[in-house]
């Protein structure tokens, strides 16, 4: 810590020099906004008596700069001149800065303003200490005004005189005065007054007669603050201009320093080391961002946005640590909640003072804002904001002191537009597996590119899946391996001396906890949504789980404004990895497991997303021409569903699903396809119902029609002769799905060149259709055409 003199102290980027080119007058100034000074009148009663009340201001050379521009300016308050000789109260201007190139400082303090206490007789007399810098004539060198400093103090009882200040020399040699100059402190009128880190006055003379001119006098700021005019001239301009109160402690003399008086040491920083070495992809987006934060001289607030695990973090660090020197201080702040805002603020008060401060955390906290409201050139970085109001109130106490820098999952109500993070492109994906992994080999290289695609291009979920192939030395093909069987363990397994609380299952928890508190029905859809395709998910499937059409359009707006889906007018979209973590149960049984991912939960949201797709998908799928362009959007969805959900967990509603896809495949020839989910259906039947249930006994019939289908009648006469037989058996040989199977297999003969015993079989099942169905039964009408084809043939 390296702490100031205690006492006042002027920003002297802030003080200006004062032309009067119809008097051929100069003096000092003190800006008190950007554009707006505070001089004395003296200073500039010529210009003010003139129709264009035109002066000149110019601001103190900056380093390395012979002499700063004279700026045009014009007088803007009192509109009418006073009358100085007998009010000295109102010496006292403001000047408007009105020229074009005019560029205010850019690390100027926000003025502060005060009052001196009334006197009370019999109280002892306090010293209140006050500075001033002005530019005194005899202080000119080489044709160069200089700026001299003027400490002292004041009086409590007697430095108030006729409500002007006597502000009291100590230890400042005083000016030489010029020949033609009536005090020694020429050009020192209009200098800027202060006590401790508030603006008190405006000095106006010396006071002659008898004494050296080491007593200033000054007009109190709280007496131009009851001038017509004065106050909302300065409001409109900025400046709040409220008066607080100067005592003696307020001076210096109080033996703790307050947030104006210290200083940070250049380069204090409390950055987190770097998750990783290895950066890719992101050249760009670090060009980006340092373009954002370079963009103007002003205060500048950036949010990154994105995706949990797309690597907005790593990209505030990379941009921290790389532009680290540009700045004053860097501190980083945990911006999860305000509790933990709170407590990172403490910390820089507590670094800023070299140790515990005996203020509580709160305190210390609004310490650490006051001490970034008058200190500039810093960056904080707010890191995880769960939503802008959670920010909010620090940015805009911070709104003109420094810059700001943020990352959130949440893309709306940002101060400026957010800078979005996409996913890495492929190429990307690859070089950071291939270096995290070192594996360069033709297959890990294949199956790397595989893996890139399971993990959705994701940053984190790329680097725990290169460092775990890393640290276990296993191959590629052996981590996907894991991903599929184990999907649970490995994406909430985090790689030995990383961050545990860094998994993807753990981050995007945090998002659903959020989303879940504020709006319970986006869980459910989410989950529900797990088990779809990840892309084009019709909106209209998911919109029976709300109650409403207003709350089903609120849930999908909090989903995509936290990054967990992408939305259009028409269909949602879910990173692949977010799917494969909300359909897999958290497999933690301590009291900390995921509640969203019990396996109740899950089970749930399967059952609703198979019930959605048979509510949605239009029936007779192989005939209903007009539904077919609903099968061929959904389809995608029944298959990704049936793909991710175990078998074992198929049930009667799945099953059902399941032959209905597998009537519209075969209608569209997608017969391969067709014989899988069939197989799978007669697997499920026959768990769920026995081998001889009518159910059981109609997916094996439609499995041996799928197989006639495909041309593979070595599979498919045997299983439509067991079919026949147990339908016999079972429902009797009238019924009419015995009835379909005696049809199927003289179908099957037909089909293998057997007329030999396909044609009695038609035969004999039309006469027992005629008799136990009627002639105009679909069935009956089915086998005579069948029987009529196959006697044709045989001719």
């Amino acid at each position: 810590m390296r702490c100031r003199e205690r006492g006042p102290r002027v920003d002297v980027q802030r003080v200006v020099e004062v032309w009067d080119p119809a008097g051929q007058a100069a003096g000092t100034g003190y800006l008190i906004t950007d554009r707006l000074v505070l001089t004395a009148h003296h200073n500039i009663q010529h210009a003010g008596s003139t129709p264009q009340r035109a002066v000149e201001v110019r601001r103190l050379a900056r380093l390395g700069e012979q002499q700063a521009a004279w700026m045009a300016a014009e007088v803007l308050w009192p509109e009418q001149p006073p009358d100085i000789e007998q009010d000295p109260h109102t010496d006292a201007a403001l000047l408007l800065i009105t020229d074009t190139a005019w560029q205010p400082p850019v690390s100027a303090a926000p003025v502060r303003c005060g009052s001196l206490p009334t006197p009370s007789p019999g109280v002892a007399e306090p010293r209140i200490a006050c500075v001033a810098v002005g530019f005194p004539q005899a202080e000119e060198r080489d044709g160069k005004r200089d700026t001299k400093q003027i400490s002292g103090h004041i009086e409590t009882l007697s430095g108030l005189k006729s409500g002007l200040i006597i502000a009291h020399i100590d230890q400042v040699a005083t000016p030489t005065s010029a020949a033609d100059a009536p005090s020694s402190w020429s050009g020192a009128s209009g200098a800027a007054l202060f006590c401790g880190n508030l603006l008190t006055g405006i000095l106006t003379t010396d006071r002659t007669r008898n004494y050296p001119g080491n007593q200033l006098i000054a007009v109190p700021l709280a007496t131009l603050a009851a001038r017509p005019g004065f106050t909302t001239t300065i409001k409109a301009a900025g400046n709040p201009l409220s008066l607080e109160d100067i005592t003696a402690s307020a001076s210096g003399d109080h033996p703790q320093a307050g947030p104006y008086d210290v200083d940070a040491p250049l380069g204090l920083h409390n950055l987190p080391d770097l998750p990783t070495k290895v950066f890719v992809g992101r050249d760009e987006a670090l060009a980006t961002l340092a373009a954002a934060m370079e963009r103007d001289s002003k205060a500048i607030t950036q949010t990154v946005q994105g995706l949990g695990g797309v690597g907005k973090t790593t990209l505030a660090l990379h941009y921290a640590h790389t532009y680290r020197h540009s700045y004053q201080l860097v501190w980083w702040i945990r911006a999860d909640t305000p509790e933990q805002i709170t407590t990172d603020l403490a910390g820089l008060a507590t670094r800023i003072n070299g140790g515990a401060t005996g203020r509580t955390t709160a305190e210390d906290a609004e310490w650490a804002i006051g001490w970034l409201q008058t200190h500039p050139g810093w960056l904080l970085i707010l890191d995880n904001a769960e939503h802008p109001d959670t920010t909010r109130q620090l940015i805009s106490q911070l709104h003109h002191a420094g810059r700001h820098l943020i990352t959130s999952r949440f893309t709306k109500g940002w101060t400026t537009t957010p800078l979005a993070l996409p996913l890495l492109t492929p190429a990307a994906s690859l070089d950071l597996l291939t270096r995290l992994t070192g594996l360069t080999d033709p297959d890990n290289q294949h199956h790397a590119r595989l893996l890139a695609d399971d993990l959705g291009h994701l940053p984190l979920a790329l680097e725990q899946a290169g460092a775990f192939i890393a640290q276990s030395h296993i191959t590629v093909s052996a981590y996907q391996d894991l991903l599929r069987r184990h999907p649970a363990e490995t994406t909430s397994t985090a790689p030995t001396g990383s961050d545990p609380q860094r998994t993807m299952a753990r981050i995007w928890r945090i998002t659903l906890d959020t989303l879940h508190r504020d709006t319970p029905l986006a869980v459910d859809i989410l989950r529900t949504a797990a088990w779809y395709a990840p892309t084009a998910i019709p909106r209209t499937l998911l919109a029976p789980l709300a109650d409403n059409p207003v709350s089903y359009a609120h849930a999908l707006s909090q989903l995509a404004a936290y990054s967990m889906i992408t939305l259009d007018a028409d269909t949602l979209s879910v990173h692949r990895l977010i799917q494969t973590i909300a359909r897999t149960p958290d497999p933690s049984t301590t009291d900390g497991a995921d509640p969203h991912r019990t396996h109740d939960t899950i089970t749930t949201a399967r059952h609703q997303a198979t019930a959605l797709l048979l509510a949605a998908l239009p029936d007779e799928p192989d005939t209903n021409v007009a539904g077919w362009p609903a099968w061929r959007t959904l389809l995608p969805h029944a298959e990704a569903l049936f793909t991710t959900a175990d078998p074992a967990h198929d049930t009667k509603a799945t099953n059902v699903l399941l032959n209905q896809t597998v009537t519209y495949l075969q209608g569209q020839g997608q017969i391969t396809q067709a014989i899988t989910y069939n197989k799978r259906s007669l697997d499920a039947s026959t768990r769920i119902h026995g081998p001889n249930h009518p159910s059981t006994l109609t997916s094996r019939n439609n499995l041996a029609n799928a197989y006639e289908s495909a041309g593979d009648l070595g599979r498919a006469i045997p299983l439509c002769e067991q079919t026949l037989t147990d339908r016999v058996r079972v429902l009797g040989k009238d019924h009419p799905d015995t009835l379909t199977s005696r049809n199927n297999l003289a179908n099957a003969y037909d089909s293998a060149g057997d007329l030999g015993q396909a044609i009695p079989l038609y035969e004999q099942t039309l006469t027992d259709c005629l008799r136990a169905l009627g002639e105009d039964h679909p069935i009956t009408r089915a086998v005579s055409a069948n029987l009529t084809g196959a006697k044709s043939t045989n001719t």
